[in-house]
């Protein structure tokens, strides 16, 4: 799914015009990203979480040479699903 098909999601779902659920997709991505950008993070709740955690700098090898190389520290962001997705995902799938 891409962010056109989530906006014509929303727009069948709530009745709203292509326009209205742009724009509201659109909002909520720029809140999301300003609170990352900030630091904080963006709990919905039995949905899930999205945080930003340092990962720490590393050594790790040149996959061309073998060669040694200093992976520098970078800050990321981590998607921890929550109860009611994990347990959505988890109805659809059998174990064989």
């Amino acid at each position: 799914m891409n962010k056109n098909d989530l906006i014509e999601n929303i727009t069948k779902s709530v009745n709203v015009s292509r326009n209205t659920a742009t724009q509201v997709l659109d909002t909520f991505i720029r809140s999301v990203t300003e609170s990352l950008r900030k630091h904080k993070d963006v709990v919905l709740v039995n949905f899930g979480s999205f945080k930003v955690s340092q990962r720490s700098a590393r050594m790790g090898r040149n996959p061309q040479t073998g060669a040694p190389i200093r992976i520098p520290a970078r800050t990321v962001v981590r998607f921890l699903a929550g109860k009611k997705l994990k347990e959505a995902l988890k109805e659809g799938m059998s174990i064989d």
